[in-house]
């Protein structure tokens, strides 16, 4: 089958997977300084949540705004400017010399990887059929894990021989490259020369969605008043904070409590993202399993989301754990069950809206979850000084997994009220 009908479209994930990774690699390269920054700068927990917090309020607009703009000048040149963006960003972070400073230059990675997603999504709708978006998706989210995976490999040695500085420099640069092969590579599906008529055909084979592909973008007020983007809202401002908490503090978790040290590249990190890896794949995989069994699509959806967020649940138990192994596999279970959750609700907002809406919502949805993750770290930041200042760090830590554990949950259920049957947004 794939043979008959081509599979260029795969190439176009390869290069979503690849800027993912790009932009989570400069995202996480702050976490693996802090315990060197925080010496160097005298930062407390609540300094290094406010930077945390910059980077979220401008990536919150940065996701309103490239939602809009990218739907209407273009996925290819939205997702360019982007990326060129937040490369430089994370290039310039060398150059800071306060925490004000480092608070700049994360404001405006965050604005620039506002429209790493909505861009990606967008692609995903132009090049996919609803029956594998979620597997299209859940593979180029796993780039989120993949650059979690190799900043503790990298970042370390690059500390060790070269200093912090060099550091934001080469993981920003890293992304300039991926613009040469987007420019070269990317197009719609209508007008690409690599694209054969039966890929087209498969691609299009949606049919409620072949007459609306190429409609003029409508304006993303008027979404506020559609109940699927309130369930798409509520869905990403619930459980986007958590994997922020899972990518900004799990390293400060484990030299807290167990005493890792993050000047050494780190096993234990490299399990936990690399399990995320699985669990976005294979997340994305059981929702379209389904859909090829037979089973509606938004059933398909909610019986997965369901299921994964049910897996995160465990990770209350963190509490219990009396050496870093035991933590490490029930962080990596919820971890892992984030980004199956996150490969389906990226792809609820194709499933809802036609394809001049998606980047729209994407970046409504993306908003929420960037204000989520503002209030989440100053809630983190409050309780982890508040505990450490009495000597119990790891109690602070306690009560946050438990807030973990119960958010996927409230999540669904918002969802489900919201949007009980997924129906198609007519516009």
């Amino acid at each position: 089958m794939e043979k008959k009908v081509g599979s260029y479209r795969w190439v176009i994930v390869a290069l979503l997977f690849f800027a993912t990774t790009i932009s989570y690699l400069d995202r996480q390269v702050i976490a693996l300084l802090k315990p060197t920054l925080e010496k160097e700068f005298d930062w407390n927990e609540k300094d290094y949540s406010n930077l945390v917090m910059a980077f979220q309020a401008a990536y919150a607009i940065g996701l309103v705004l490239s939602g809009s703009i990218i739907d209407k000048i273009g996925t290819k040149l939205g997702y360019l400017v982007a990326v060129i963006w937040w490369s430089a960003a994370g290039v310039l972070t060398a150059a800071a010399t306060s925490t004000i400073g480092f608070g700049a230059f994360r404001a405006l990675l965050g604005l620039g990887e506002g429209g790493n997603f909505p861009a990606a999504i967008k692609s995903v709708a132009e090049w996919f059929p609803k029956k594998e978006r979620a597997l299209a998706t859940g593979i180029f989210n796993s780039g989120a894990n993949i650059g979690a995976v190799v900043a503790p490999l990298m970042v370390p040695w690059i500390l060790a021989v070269w200093g912090w500085q060099v550091a934001f420099m080469v993981t920003g640069g890293v992304g300039f490259i991926w613009v040469i092969f987007w420019v070269m590579s990317y197009d719609k599906p209508t007008t690409h020369k690599s694209v054969t008529p039966e890929e087209l055909a498969y691609i299009q084979s949606d049919e409620d969605e072949v007459s609306t592909s190429e409609e003029k973008p409508v304006k993303w007020a008027q979404l506020f008043g559609i109940r699927q983007t309130w369930a798409f809202v509520f869905g990403k401002m619930l459980t986007d904070p958590i994997w922020w908490f899972f990518l900004y503090w799990l390293p400060s978790y484990f030299a807290e409590t167990f005493q890792l040290d993050l000047k050494k590249p780190s096993l234990e990190l490299i399990i936990v993202y690399t399990a995320t890896t699985i669990g976005s794949i294979g997340g994305g995989y059981v929702s379209g399993f389904l859909i090829n069994k037979g089973w509606p699509v938004f059933k398909a959806r909610k019986v997965a989301m369901l299921s994964f967020a049910l897996a995160v649940v465990p990770i209350m138990a963190a509490q219990y754990c009396s050496n870093i192994w035991q933590a490490v596999v029930l962080i990596s279970i919820a971890a892992a069950a984030h980004q199956a959750w996150s490969a389906n609700i990226f792809t609820t907002a194709s499933d809802m809206f036609p394809k001049k809406a998606v980047s729209s919502v994407v970046g409504i949805g993306g908003m929420a979850g960037s204000v989520g993750g503002i209030l989440f770290p100053l809630m983190v930041g409050t309780i982890l000084d508040s505990y450490k200042e009495a000597g119990n760090i790891t109690a602070g830590y306690n009560i946050i997994f438990i807030v973990c554990g119960f958010a996927y949950l409230l999540a669904w259920g918002l969802m489900h009220l919201f949007a009980p049957k997924m129906e198609k947004v007519e516009l």
